[in-house]
């Protein structure tokens, strides 16, 4: 198992840490790593959504740069 070490950490964040691990019955490494594997989890799951909403523009119908507007496609109408 791989060891990471953080320097620079701000303190209000270790306390944060701290109760949350408190709160939640872990220790501070257990619930570095629940926090950790929860960040890259959504990570992942932010990826996928733009991955698919890039898809879904992607195939949306784009009007030709030549076609009249509607306004003027509905006067030509009722001038008849």
């Amino acid at each position: 198992m791989k060891t990471i070490h953080i320097r620079g950490m701000p303190a209000d964040l270790y306390k944060q840490i701290w109760q949350l691990a408190l709160t939640n019955h872990r220790s501070l490494n257990a619930q570095v790593i629940v926090l950790l594997s929860k960040s890259v989890g959504d990570e992942e799951h932010r990826n996928q959504q733009a991955n698919i909403l890039n898809s879904i523009q992607s195939r949306r119908f784009k009007i030709p740069a030549n076609t009249p507007a509607t306004l003027e496609l509905l006067r030509e109408d009722r001038g008849r």
